[in-house]
Order: structure tokens, then C-alpha cells, then sequence
């Protein structure tokens, strides 16, 4: 059964080891920002320079895992319909609106909604760590500057990962109007026990 994360918003949920993570974009153009946490531990989580480290690669596909700050494989990517994704920028957070794009009014956030969501596993703001961001499409120059630009995704592309331990799960709808396109859609999403 697909559950659906409304345009801004979060979810989080757990996921035995052995199950499949299926990250849906149903309508295209969706960034999806994903973070996880061991459940036996919730200090051990996802680590993006350490994914970058020993996948040597800034680019996370199918074939590839998600390591964490301790050294351990905690995710595999089994399939990837669209094959761009990032793992080298933040959430989006209230600091991100106010230095980056400028406004002074409140601006949901992907770092917002991880951490409220996230609340009732025990995990503080100070814990969320840079997310894998799904579908993202950040491009970089020759001399290393960083630009965002809209997704590569169509309706219907997914991204399935494999737990390789029993996780928490936080998943967004990106709330980054450059990161979407300047656009805001929903993410489905699926626990599979087989594929």
C-alpha cells in the first residue's frame, strides 16, 4: 500500500532489516530527503562522508550503498528509475530561507519536518544528520561551485532501498522551492517485504 507525504510536509516510520524502502515522486520534479537511524542504537545513523568515503562517489545510485558514522553498510540501493540523486547537500532548514533565499517569514523546511517527526523516536534536531536526498539534481563546475537545479524525475520514478538493519526511517516532500523547481508535490511512499 503506498501512504502519501503531503507537498511540505514529513513522516517517520520504522523498517525491519530485510524490507524495502520504495520512494515514489507520482507526479515528477520531487526532491524527497532521507534519513535513518539504527533502532538499536539511534546514535548510529547515516553518514554522508562516509557514503562519499567508501561508495567513492558523490553521485548514489543503484548498486550503491548508505553508510554509516560508525562504518557499517545500513542501506543498498536496489533500484534507481531515475539515477540523480544528492548526498552532499543539508536539509533545508528555517537558516536556509533567511541567509539563501531571503525571507523573513516563517517557510516550512525539510530539517523542521524531519525533527518533529522524529521527535517520538527519541531523536533532538541536533541529531538530524545531512539527509540522502532523492531525485535531487545539484550540479558542480570545475571549480567546485554548486548549483540546484530542477529535478530530472518523471511521474512515477522510485527509488528502492534494502534495510540492512532494523531503522527509523525519516522521509520528506521537500520544501525548497529551487531544489523542486519552484514547485511543491507530494512523495509516496511503500515498506515492501520482497520486490
Amino acid at each position: 500500500m503506498e501512504n502519501k507525504i503531503n507537498e511540505q510536509t514529513g513522516a517517520a516510520f520504522t523498517i525491519s532489516k530485510n524490507q524495502y524502502l520504495k520512494i515514489i515522486d507520482p507526479k515528477g520534479g520531487q526532491v524527497s530527503d532521507l534519513v535513518f537511524f539504527s533502532e538499536k542504537d539511534k546514535k548510529e545513523k547515516i553518514s554522508a562522508g562516509k557514503t562519499m568515503d567508501f561508495e567513492e562517489s558523490i553521485l548514489i545510485t543503484k548498486g550503491n550503498y548508505l553508510w554509516s558514522n560508525r562504518g557499517r553498510k545500513l542501506m543498498e540501493v536496489i533500484e534507481d528509475t531515475n539515477g540523480r540523486n544528492d548526498i552532499l547537500l543539508a536539509p533545508c532548514s528555517p537558516e536556509t530561507f533567511q541567509i539563501m533565499y531571503e525571507v523573513e517569514t516563517y517557510h516550512p523546511s525539510c530539517f523542521e519536518n524531519l525533527y518533529k517527526n522524529l521527535a517520538p523516536f527519541g531523536i533532538s534536531p541536533d541529531d538530524v544528520p545531512t539527509a540522502f536526498n532523492v531525485f535531487m539534481n545539484v550540479q558542480f563546475s570545475e571549480e567546485g561551485k554548486l548549483s540546484v537545479l530542477p529535478p530530472t524525475s518523471k511521474a512515477g520514478d522510485y527509488l528502492i532501498v534494502k534495510a540492512l538493519d532494523d531503522l527509523i526511517i525519516g522521509l520528506t516532500a521537500c520544501s525548497a522551492e529551487d531544489s523542486n523547481g519552484g514547485t511543491f508535490k507530494p512523495i509516496h511512499y511503500e515498506i515492501l517485504n520482497s520486490i
